[in-house]
């Protein structure tokens, strides 16, 4: 359809926008298969530049045609005019008649002079050549594209129904919201791994186990090639002086107490779970196994620790952690992102 819409437009008007065409994608193509070393772009843009040159011929010799015009031929073949079908009429003499007339004045609706072809076959070298440098000079000095990694967002654009406990009042934060405090640009920084981007970032907006989904548990997770950090928020009555007492019953190791941002704080150690799940015809699975350990820090949600905290954990599949401080320093950047907890009654406790 848009060849056939081209070859209806006037010569004069198709040759020059096709000249312009094939010239601008023959020489951007042209760069691009130098610039990536690409032979299939250097092919394609012979092709249009070939197709380009053609062009400009067809157009040098229509111009060469309107300024030489051919003689006109009389009706009977005979191209000197002279109406005698021979060079001597016949007769073997010849005859010529002078006629002396006024010289021609030029007449006032004499066709324009065309312009000179050679000169715009120049101009449409000179055209192409400008061209060229522009696109070969284009990169040297607009801004380079940044090429590195984009971290993944935590919004997928989904809108899920938010539980029952999370339509309480005041509202718990999250899971995005708690993404977003999260993913940072200097989250890989603070963990002393600057030069990593996340390969992925999710967040949910769950409850806690058995509360008969009373109580938010939202939490985000970001996961760098090195490490991986969850932060989970839970709105439930236990508090930082209890979570140190239940410790001492479970398999959490390595506990300190401390005070982050002006609230009490607890540091500790477990093991993260480890499981394989078969996706083969078998559907199966192989048993829970005990994971890499993982390093936390909890957070209280107010200053009077009245019940409810934040957690944020760290863990990699190697088993190494980074130390105490880096884990403090991500808690103190990513914790004022959340509000603290209003006065008012806490959530009901499992």
């Amino acid at each position: 359809m848009l060849g056939f819409l081209i070859r209806l437009l006037p010569f004069w008007v198709r040759e020059p926008l096709l000249i312009v065409l094939g010239s601008v994608l023959g020489v951007r193509i042209m760069y691009l298969a130098v610039h990536d070393h690409d032979r299939i772009a250097a092919g394609l843009g012979t092709v249009f530049l070939v197709f380009t040159a053609i062009r400009v011929h067809m157009v040098v010799r229509a111009l060469r045609a309107r300024r030489h015009p051919s003689p006109p031929t009389s009706a009977d073949g005979d191209g000197d005019g002279d109406g005698g079908g021979g060079g001597d009429g016949g007769g073997g003499r010849v005859a010529v008649d002078v006629v002396t007339q006024p010289p021609a004045q030029p007449r006032a609706d004499a066709p324009e002079k065309e312009p000179n072809a050679w000169g715009q076959a120049a101009a449409a070298v000179a055209v192409f050549g400008a061209l060229a440098v522009a696109l070969w000079a284009a990169p040297r000095f607009m801004p380079s594209t940044d090429n590195t990694p984009q971290a993944p967002s935590c919004s997928d654009g989904s809108h899920e129904e938010l539980p029952k406990a999370y339509k309480d009042s005041p509202r718990p934060v999250t899971g995005e919201e708690l993404c977003k405090a999260l993913n940072r640009p200097d989250l890989a920084e603070l963990l002393g791994t600057p030069g990593e981007t996340a390969t992925s970032v999710s967040s949910t907006n769950n409850t806690a186990p058995l509360t008969a989904e009373k109580v938010a548990q939202p939490e985000a997770t970001v996961t760098f090639d090195t490490y991986t950090v969850n932060f989970s928020a839970t709105y439930n009555k236990l508090s930082i002086d209890q979570s140190v007492k239940l410790m001492k019953f479970g398999d959490e190791t390595d506990v300190r107490t401390l005070t982050v941002l002006g609230r009490p704080a607890v540091l500790s150690s477990a093991h993260t779970m480890k499981f394989e799940i078969d996706l083969g015809s078998s559907g199966s699975g192989g048993p829970v196994e005990e994971g890499p350990l993982a390093r936390s820090v909890s957070v209280a949600m107010d200053r009077d620790d009245r019940g409810g905290y934040c957690d944020v954990t760290v863990w990699s599949t190697s088993g190494t952690l980074p130390d105490d401080s880096v884990l403090l320093d991500i808690v103190e950047t990513v914790l004022p992102g959340i509000p603290e907890r209003p006065n008012g009654p806490a959530a009901e406790a499992p």
